[in-house]
């Protein structure tokens, strides 16, 4: 590798919009994020998920009547 063209790896801290603070390395120091794993609806398991299962039946039902 060449010398002098990568950047510095330095420990630094990612602070959530929640409150959570991550300590890692990275080349830019102190980061802050708006969304973290500990906050996301996805990792909480406030996800919604949609029940598609009344929707098809719902089709099936309407388009059976034509046969």
């Amino acid at each position: 590798m060449k010398p002098a063209i990568h950047p510095d790896y330095t420990d630094t801290t990612i602070t959530c919009a929640c409150g959570k603070v991550f300590h890692t390395r990275a080349t830019r120091k102190n980061m802050r994020v708006e969304i973290c794993s500990a906050c996301h609806p996805f990792f909480t398991g406030d996800k919604k998920i949609l029940d598609t299962a009344g929707r098809i039946e719902r089709f099936q039902k309407r388009y059976a009547k034509g046969k």
